[in-house]
């Protein structure tokens, strides 16, 4: 009963704001709408899933060319293409390299050769450059061992498969991030900054000097934002829809749940910022570094993988991180909820962390 009239007064104190619900409008729109005309990115450390049919020493030794470049990375090899691209769906491989029977014969006589590349095209720059690179390789390689190919332009044939995005539309790999920033924005840092602002006017004293529970407290604070920003979620499908033609692949059940979790983390890290900051200035400041460290380190706009290995490390600590990962592989693979179940975890793991702390660290005063 108690949780019933605090929802009630963070509602009527949110529609009260004059600055909040244009927020929460203009916000989302203006980033789902502006944002994926304006990123680039670069690319590195790509990793190569080869599926060798000729299993000869030509074709081990073009592997090895490939795997000694800054670029590529060879991977677990796979017997099959199918037991390839299962592989790429599971986050991997970029790449798929399938070398034909008769490989090191057709090079070596100079009759023609087709190699096969399938590019994981959801981010369509990693999988247009990566094919390229590949592509110059295996021109070089067959220079090497057959000179005639100088003058013999079809000696080796290169076919690229994009899977998941064949018209390598750089937007189909932006819009699902930035619903992701428009999620943590609305859910992890908006409640913080209500939080901080009260303990300004001087409102919150006046519950911390009745018998409400910490914990009872704080999930009044974040239960209407997890609601509105469940709404503006939906808001961003539809303007994906509307505007970019876009809908996910997989269901939308499960990118709920999946955002569900994410919620839960975020929430908690702003309640744990608004515990240690008694301004709005400290809250934006805090807010900002985690903003920042979240926008170039989470696979936002540069993969994970291309990052130094330190960076990775620290990647690997970044809750949004697994939610870009999840919701693209929702929107462009269409993954099932078994498939994402490590982010899933780590998400909820997350969320239990921050909340504990937020809980703990709270200090009602009276």
């Amino acid at each position: 009963m108690i949780l019933k009239y605090l929802l009630e007064k963070e509602f009527k104190q949110f529609r009260r704001n004059s600055f909040l619900p244009r927020l929460v409008v203009m916000f989302p729109v203006m980033t789902m709408l502006i944002m994926p005309w304006v990123t680039t990115l670069d690319i590195k450390n790509i990793n190569v899933s080869v599926v060798d049919n000729d299993n000869s020493v030509l074709s081990e030794r073009f592997i090895n060319k490939i795997g000694s470049t800054e670029y590529f990375n060879i991977k677990q090899n796979a017997l099959t293409y199918d037991d390839a691209l299962e592989m790429m769906k599971r986050g991997k491989v970029d790449l798929i390299l399938s070398i034909p029977y008769r490989f090191a014969k057709d090079i070596t006589t100079g009759q023609g050769t087709n190699v096969y590349i399938g590019a994981n095209a959801i981010n369509s720059t990693k999988g247009s450059m990566g094919s390229g690179y590949l592509g110059q390789i295996i021109q070089s390689f067959t220079k090497e061992i057959n000179p005639l190919a100088t003058i013999n332009s079809d000696a080796i044939k290169v076919t690229v498969l994009n899977k998941f995005n064949d018209t390598l539309n750089y937007k189909r790999f932006m819009v699902p991030a930035l619903m992701s920033i428009v999620v943590l924005m609305i859910c992890g840092f908006l409640p913080a900054l209500n939080i901080v602002s009260e303990k300004e006017v001087g409102t919150i004293e006046q519950i911390n000097a009745t018998p409400v529970n910490k914990w009872l407290f704080i999930l009044a604070k974040l239960l209407p934002y997890w609601i509105i920003g469940l709404v503006v979620l939906t808001i961003c499908f539809f303007i994906a829809w509307i505007v970019y033609d876009y809908l996910p692949a997989g269901s939308f059940l499960t990118l709920y749940v999946t955002t569900l979790a994410f919620i839960f983390a975020m929430s908690g890290l702003g309640i744990l910022v608004s515990n240690f900051s008694q301004t709005m200035q400290q809250a934006m400041l805090v807010m900002f570094f985690f903003i920042l460290i979240f926008n170039l380190m989470s696979g936002l706009f540069t993969p994970v993988s291309s990052m130094p290995e330190w960076a990775q490390w620290i990647a690997a600590f970044i809750p949004i991180r697994y939610y870009i990962e999840a919701v693209r592989g929702i929107y462009q693979m269409g993954i099932g909820f078994r498939d994402l179940m490590q982010q899933f975890m780590v998400l909820i793991a997350f969320g239990l962390v921050f909340n504990l702390l937020a809980i703990i660290t709270y200090r009602k005063r009276s």
